[in-house]
């Protein structure tokens, strides 16, 4: 059975109410974290694990990664109030993403004005974060411009070494790598 695409977005909105998932979703994300980890399941579908900001314990994010230019980027869909944004700002950009196997990477936020291409790219190809931006997809690129601001965007950048399975918010930056401020 599919839903009507009004009921799908209204849905999605439910289970994230007041920016942050509802029991329902918490399951699901749980799933699909599971499911980006084993690197089964979408594509781009990929897991986020970063160390929490309070708890210092590493904490997962299933995520839609899109692509640009021949950059991959990780876009908020729920815009400044997701966790996650604040738990990679607080850790440097310093995470382990995971798609069959765990690549530590530094993510680097791009600045609001460079956004808008990347956040329109991300809604072509993560579907269901179209119910949390206020443009359609397919909108020409100046309309995305006035809001791309309060949805966070990250570059990633591949640290280029596997990460053991012991290690699960990734290592430091090695000498001369750097970490962005």
């Amino acid at each position: 059975m599919t839903l009507p695409n009004g009921l799908v977005h209204r849905n999605e909105r439910w289970m994230y109410r007041r920016g942050r998932p509802n029991r329902v979703a918490a399951v699901l994300n749980r799933g699909w974290a599971l499911l980006g980890s084993l690197g089964v399941g979408p594509r781009r579908l990929v897991t986020l694990e970063v160390r929490g900001r309070r708890s210092g314990r590493p904490i997962s994010f299933p995520l839609i990664e899109a692509d640009l230019d021949g950059e991959r980027y990780l876009v908020s869909m729920l815009g400044e109030r997701a966790a996650w944004v604040a738990n990679v700002r607080a850790a440097n950009g310093s995470a382990v993403l995971r798609r069959g196997h765990r690549t530590a990477v530094v993510l680097e936020e791009v600045s609001p004005d460079a956004r808008a291409p990347i956040l329109r790219r991300h809604l072509q190809v993560a579907p269901a974060a179209r119910s949390f931006v206020p443009v359609d997809h397919r909108a020409p690129l100046a309309a995305f411009e006035p809001i791309a601001g309060q949805f966070p965007v990250f570059r990633i950048r591949a640290l280029g070494t596997p990460v053991p399975a012991d290690d699960p918010a990734g290592r430091e930056a090695a000498p001369g790598e750097g970490n962005p401020a």
